[in-house]
């Protein structure tokens, strides 16, 4: 149940969040609810289009008529647009914000690298700032942040990935950023000329080993594996089956995008790490 506003000092940020009924973005819908410096200003669903969205997330006080497009959405006045869909429509969705002069926070998981290319040339074109993040959990955001400090001093590692056999993409947005991270410490594995089926080695994702399983009992989780001679450090973290973990990271990410130009990847760009 969403409690009742308390006043604020200031003007509220004014969100429209896509794919305000799904697993994520449900729980970020009722954590916009909940926030003094936040207004829940549109929500996007097209198979819950026409329907309120209190209604369908059970929640008092949450009177918002759901969208069935973006666009519709974005016809109203709005400072943040929440990309939370699908990769097939996310591109599409960002690009309309964009035009719109709104910001972003990105929270879909498959873009590509090249999706990403586009988002940048079209937010700083128009001076706008998009925070991408695979992940918003903040557990999440230090396993890949000691990932970038483990790779800094060990040259050698692998991803491996796990998820349930009903997550589709391939890897996960998680890992994307993870590779995009690793990135800078530049590609670990020599060339070498492996025999029988090479493709058991897993695919490389921008100089980065990635091996992916879907199966049935996993919910999501992710390790980073380093190794040299005579020694192994294995960095991990595992999901739970909420999707509460993510909301506090989606909100900073809202209050702080609109300080950015173009594309960032990653929550920690608005995070206070050393």
């Amino acid at each position: 149940m969403v409690g009742e506003m308390s006043p604020t000092s200031g003007p509220r940020t004014r969100v429209v969040l896509a794919g305000a009924t799904g697993w994520a973005g449900s729980a970020l819908a009722l954590g916009i609810a909940r926030s003094d410096d936040l207004e829940l200003v549109g929500a996007v669903s097209r198979s819950r289009a026409g329907e309120d969205l209190g209604d369908v997330l059970g929640a008092d006080g949450l009177s918002l008529v759901i969208n069935a497009s973006a666009e519709e959405a974005l016809a109203l006045q709005a400072d943040v647009f929440v990309e939370y869909t699908k990769p097939e429509v996310a591109l599409a969705n960002i690009a309309a914000a964009l035009n719109k002069g709104v910001h972003v926070v990105v929270g879909t998981s498959g873009l590509t690298v090249g999706d990403y290319r586009e988002v940048d040339r079209l937010a700083t074109e128009r001076g706008i700032g998009v925070l991408a993040c695979g992940n918003f959990s903040i557990t999440a955001v230090l396993m890949m942040k000691f990932s970038e400090l483990a790779a800094s001093w060990v040259k050698n590692w692998e991803v491996i990935e796990y998820a349930s056999a009903d997550k589709l993409d391939v890897p996960s947005g998680t890992a994307r950023e993870l590779a995009s991270r690793l990135a800078r410490f530049g590609a670990t594995e020599k060339p070498r000329q492996y025999h029988g089926e090479t493709d058991a080695r897993g695919a490389e994702i921008e100089g980065t080993r990635f091996h992916t399983l879907r199966l049935p009992s996993f919910v999501i989780s992710i390790e980073s594996i380093f190794g040299q001679e005579d020694e192994r450090l294995t960095i991990r973290h595992d999901a739970g089956a909420s999707a509460e973990p993510y909301v506090a990271g989606a909100l900073l990410a809202i209050r702080k995008v609109s300080g950015l130009v173009g594309l960032h990847r990653g929550l920690d760009v608005v995070m206070d790490l050393v």
